[in-house]
């Protein structure tokens, strides 16, 4: 990702997000901080292995803020364009593809999550789908070969 790239999120991924970032500033990190100061305390350093796990766990919410307040600063909230009759984001559309059903719900390229059937506008199939109404069908380029996916509900 491009910095500066504006980031796309529905608002509950933008509160989910801005949810971690404050339980990190408010708890997390600051108790991370006492553990580094407690194992320091525990003798010497160099060879105190609950001091390295601190020190990492300590450097990971770190970087974890950092991360967040990123994505959240650059962060662009995707209107829920759901509807029944469109695909949009927001959209939970079941799809039949190879004569098995399969439900996809279509969200901002950051909360795309394909193992909890979140995929992202971005993606091919989210791409091939955006904008498509209950009946249509599209097509989709991959590795395998070109795959047809016939759209029989939005929710």
């Amino acid at each position: 990702m491009k910095p500066n790239q504006k980031i796309q999120l529905t608002l509950q991924a933008y509160n989910e997000l801005k949810k971690e970032l404050e339980e990190i500033k408010d708890t997390s990190l600051q108790a991370a901080i006492n553990r580094v100061s407690l194992a320091r305390e525990s003798g010497d350093i160099s060879e105190n292995s609950e001091y390295d796990a601190a020190q990492d766990e300590l450097a990971w919410f770190s970087g974890r803020l950092e991360e967040l307040s990123d994505i959240l600063n650059r962060s662009t909230i995707v209107e829920n364009t759901k509807s029944s009759t469109e695909v949009g984001v927001g959209s939970i559309v079941k799809i039949e593809v190879g004569g098995s059903l399969h439900e996809f719900t279509i969200v901002g390229e950051w909360e795309a999550d394909p193992a909890a059937k979140k995929i992202s506008q971005e993606s091919p199939l989210g791409k091939a789908l955006m904008g498509k109404k209950p009946g249509e069908t599209v097509n989709v380029e991959a590795p395998a070969g070109n795959i047809v996916y016939a759209i029989k509900e939005i929710n």
